[in-house]
C-alpha cells in the first residue's frame, strides 16, 4: 500500500469493479417496476442539514473517490488486490441481494426480510464494502482516507433516512429498529 496511488489512465483501473456493478445495477432497476424503483429514489426527501450532508457526500464521492479511482491502476497480483477483490465481491453479493429483497417487499412495509434482518441498512453496508474493496485493490492509503470520510457522511445521510421512515411507518418501524442492528452486528 501507498499513500497516494500512481495515476495513469487505462482499463485496468479502480474504476473498472465499480462499473461492472454500476451496470448490473443498471439492468436491475431497468427489470423492477417503476414503483419499486421511485420507492427505492423516493425516501430521501432530505431538509435542511440532511440534505447538505447528501450533497456533500456526493460531491466527495465523485470527486475523492471515483475521480481518483478512474486514474488508479489495479495492483494485479498484489495481496492488496486479492483482499479488494474479496472485499468488493461481499459488497457485490449483498446489495445485489438486498436490491432483491427490497423489490420483492410490499411497497407499503418496510423492508426487513433477507440481510435486512440482520441489518437496518444492507444496501449502504454492501456499496461501501464495494467502495473499500476497490480502494484496497488500488492499493492506496489516501483513497481508504476518503472511504472513511464516504463512510461517515453516508452514516449521517442512514441516520436521517431513518428518521423519514420512523415518520412514514412509524411504531413498526420503531420495533425494527430496536430489534436489528444499523449496520451489522454493531451501531
Amino acid at each position: 500500500m501507498e499513500f497516494f496511488p500512481e495515476l495513469e489512465l487505462g482499463w485496468l483501473n479502480g474504476w473498472l469493479p465499480l462499473a461492472v456493478f454500476y451496470l448490473v445495477f443498471g439492468l436491475m432497476m431497468a427489470i423492477f417496476s417503476r414503483q419499486v424503483v421511485d420507492r427505492l429514489y423516493d425516501l430521501p426527501k432530505f431538509e435542511g442539514r440532511a440534505k447538505l450532508v447528501a450533497k456533500v457526500g456526493r460531491v466527495i464521492a465523485v470527486l475523492l473517490v471515483y475521480g481518483l479511482l478512474i486514474f488508479s491502476p489495479l495492483k494485479m497480483g498484489d495481496p492488496v488486490f486479492v483482499i479488494g477483490g474479496i472485499v468488493y465481491l461481499l459488497g457485490f453479493v449483498g446489495m445485489v441481494w438486498a436490491l432483491i429483497t427490497y423489490r420483492q417487499t410490499p411497497l407499503d412495509q418496510p423492508v426487513v426480510a433477507g440481510l435486512y434482518r440482520i441489518s437496518r441498512h444492507p444496501q449502504v453496508v454492501g456499496l461501501m464494502l464495494m467502495f473499500l474493496g476497490c480502494c484496497l485493490a488500488v492499493g492506496s492509503w489516501l483513497l481508504v482516507l476518503a472511504w472513511v470520510l464516504l463512510v461517515f457522511i453516508n452514516h449521517l445521510r442512514t441516520v436521517a433516512e431513518e428518521q423519514l421512515c420512523l415518520a412514514q411507518y412509524g411504531e413498526s418501524y420503531q420495533a425494527y429498529m430496536d430489534k436489528v442492528a444499523r449496520y451489522l452486528l454493531f451501531f
